[in-house]
């Protein structure tokens, strides 16, 4: 039988590589959070320079203009900062020095839950190759998180450890908790909307895709609309 999450985190960190990365893959679940009191927080590890196929896009340009996008897109989700790493599209590496960044901020925010994508997941099906960024963030995130984050001896000058109770991954293959977006589906359909570098003109078509793809995933949890997550309880 499906699993809805019920629990209602106090505060939250969603980890995603690109600008438009948290909304899609998450932005359903970060604004029911929020609605319902936590405080949520997101990081963007890349400037999205290159997330355009214009070779006369200026990559500059892009970057700010992104970056608009997604604060325009946080205010529709609720969420209440956004830290940034500066990384560049396509050379997100898994190193030490990544994970450092990462552990530092868990421990400054202390989290109680953290969402990330799947890197795990690499095919679906024959039109989508998972990005090498989504990969490489959700590994050194992963690994961040349990057992960096949590052990005085990881990265002592990150600051003192902290747990985190729970990790979300998104984008999986094999989600086995959902979380119920029928309230906020709406609010998630407005963010990806704001990134209109990516999507252009909105329209109601773009509505009907984030419906559509929340609909699938409201059918195999029991619920209108959804957004799936493979869980991993570290607690």
């Amino acid at each position: 039988m499906a699993e809805v999450v019920r629990e209602v985190p106090d505060r939250v960190l969603a980890v995603y590589a690109h600008p438009d990365d948290p909304d899609v893959g998450a932005g359903g679940a970060l604004a029911a959070w929020a609605a319902a009191g936590a405080e949520v927080h997101v990081c963007i590890a890349a400037d999205g320079a290159k997330g355009s196929s214009d070779p006369g896009v200026d990559p500059g340009e892009l970057a700010g203009r992104r970056r608009q996008e997604v604060l325009a897109a946080g205010e529709a989700l609720g969420v209440v900062a956004h830290h940034w790493l500066g990384g560049r599209d396509g050379e997100i590496e898994d190193t030490a020095e990544l994970r450092e960044v990462l552990v530092a901020l868990i421990r400054r925010l202390r989290p109680d839950v953290v969402v990330g994508a799947d890197p795990t997941a690499v095919f679906f099906g024959q039109s989508y190759v998972n990005h090498r960024d989504h990969r490489a963030l959700g590994w050194a995130t992963i690994d961040a998180v349990s057992p960096a984050a949590s052990s005085p001896h990881y990265f002592p000058a990150a600051g003192p450890a902290h747990r985190v109770s729970t990790l979300y991954l998104s984008g999986t293959l094999e989600p086995d908790v959902w979380v119920d977006i029928e309230s906020t589906v709406d609010a998630k359909a407005v963010a990806v909307a704001c990134h209109r570098s990516q999507v252009g003109e909105p329209g109601e078509w773009l509505r009907s895709v984030v419906l559509d793809r929340a609909g699938a995933a409201g059918r195999a949890a029991g619920v209108r609309y959804a957004e799936g997550f493979r869980r991993v309880r570290l607690s």
